[in-house]
């Protein structure tokens, strides 16, 4: 089974405040010039995306420079849902969800509040949270958020710590409780979250998916 954890990229559509505005529309048509191309006016972080570390430091590695299995494995999923608008992901719910080598991906069911002005009021990681991620060897961090870290935001603790660290930050995911529901059965998920390939680019939209299939006992392999 895969399942789509992306949101669509449309005209208007929600963006970080301050980044540029998301414009798409006709470049060319069948009818004027006999195929149809859509021209397409976005940020590098539109949509579901994910950082570079450059994102937040010009002397961290850019997009390109890192190793694409950053990008895509086995995943765990922390259960952060039914917190208050603007609080805190607790650090248990994190930690029991931590597997060195899986991408951790957080499900805080704010993805059900897209498009809303509610969005911005999303649960974050505290600087603490983060450094537990990277000491525990995980690389890849993705959210059904806007951002790891509040919104708006002065400072931003969670990515200095996790970009400092050289991992891939991943948000705007949705479907993440779909994720949470195949886990408590046991089924394998795999993930997803190649990005463009732009140059020197801080981050890049992602069409990010999951992959689910059903539960090995490694204990006792067919023979």
């Amino acid at each position: 089974m895969i399942i789509d954890l992306s949101v669509p990229i449309v005209t208007g559509m929600p963006v970080y405040p301050g980044d540029p505005k998301v414009e798409i529309g006709p470049a060319l048509t069948v009818a004027a010039e006999g195929v149809n191309v859509l021209g397409l006016h976005l940020g590098s972080q539109s949509g579901t995306h994910v950082d570079a570390p450059f994102h937040v430091d010009d002397a961290l590695p850019t997009l390109d420079d890192l190793p694409l299995d950053r990008f895509l494995g086995p995943a765990s999923i922390a259960d952060a849902r039914g917190l208050p608008p603007r609080s805190p992901v607790p650090i248990e719910v994190v930690a029991r969800a931590l597997r060195p080598g899986t991408i951790l991906l957080i499900a805080t069911g704010w993805a059900s509040r897209w498009g809303s002005e509610d969005y911005h009021a999303h649960p974050y990681l505290t600087e603490e949270t983060a450094e537990l991620i990277i000491r525990s060897g995980v690389r890849t961090v993705g959210i059904d958020a806007l951002s790891v870290d509040p919104t708006p935001a002065e400072d931003f603790p969670a990515h200095r710590v996790l970009c400092g660290a050289h991992a891939v930050i991943a948000e705007n995911l949705r479907h993440l409780d779909r994720l949470v529901d195949h886990q408590v059965a046991g089924h394998e998920i795999e993930v997803s979250l190649l990005p463009l390939r732009l140059p020197g680019a801080d981050g890049a939209p992602v069409r990010a998916v999951a992959r689910v299939g059903p539960h090995h006992d490694r204990t006792n392999p067919p023979v």
